[in-house]
């Protein structure tokens, strides 16, 4: 066997050794290169409020000492969960000072076939699909309740989320609490996408 064919052979033993050491070395250490995982196709948009953006006066609350135009933003959605039967939506106040936060709407039972909500549904009936159900929020209405933080208060983070869930209705008594509503929402859920919006309130003078 010639230099040539022996330099050869040496070159490929070594590279088969080196491969074999970096796949043990990988093992041994946790830090095998893996495929990353495919995000969620499931996705909340809306072309009146936008992620991590205050919202206008438009989405605040009319009533307490607040004197917005109380509208509900449109909200679409796309990459819902195989095997979504129907949908719900819930709009949240994680910085409420009540210690529980602060629901400020619940819609239930809206058809599978929906992926989308009107503008101010959350207040005319016309609007939403049929059949759907709104539950009472913490403003005490079977409506939608716009942004009403205390005034001087840090910005108040709005969770909307649209709930894709394996049921086709949501038996929910008549007097239902958003708590109970969201219990059964998350027993029955698929899947989830979100939207979270800011607002926040003047001190010494009403938002303008």
């Amino acid at each position: 066997m010639n230099k040539t064919i022996l330099t050869a052979v040496a070159t490929l033993i070594g590279a088969i050794s080196l491969s074999g050491c970096q796949s043990a070395c990988e093992k041994n250490c946790g830090c095998e290169q893996t495929s990353p995982e495919p995000k969620s196709a499931f996705r909340l948009t809306s072309p009146d409020i936008a992620e991590g953006r205050p919202m206008t006066k438009a989405q605040e609350f009319n009533g307490f000492d607040a004197d917005g135009q109380n509208i509900s933003p449109e909200l679409r959605w796309t990459g819902a969960p195989a095997g979504t039967k129907s949908f719900a939506i819930t709009v949240y106040d994680p910085d409420a000072p009540t210690g529980s936060g602060w629901w400020h709407y619940v819609l239930v039972n809206l058809p599978a076939s929906t992926d989308s909500l009107a503008r101010s549904a959350g207040t005319d009936a016309k609007l939403r699909p049929a059949g759907t159900r709104q539950v009472r929020n913490d403003y005490g209405l079977l409506d939608f309740g716009g942004a009403c933080p205390p005034k001087g208060d840090k910005p108040h983070r709005y969770i909307f989320t649209v709930h894709a869930l394996k049921v086709d209705k949501l038996d929910l008594p008549a007097d239902a609490t958003a708590a109970l509503a969201g219990f059964m929402i998350n027993a029955n859920s698929l899947g989830k996408a979100t939207l979270t919006a800011t607002y926040a309130r003047p001190a010494d003078a009403k938002s303008k």
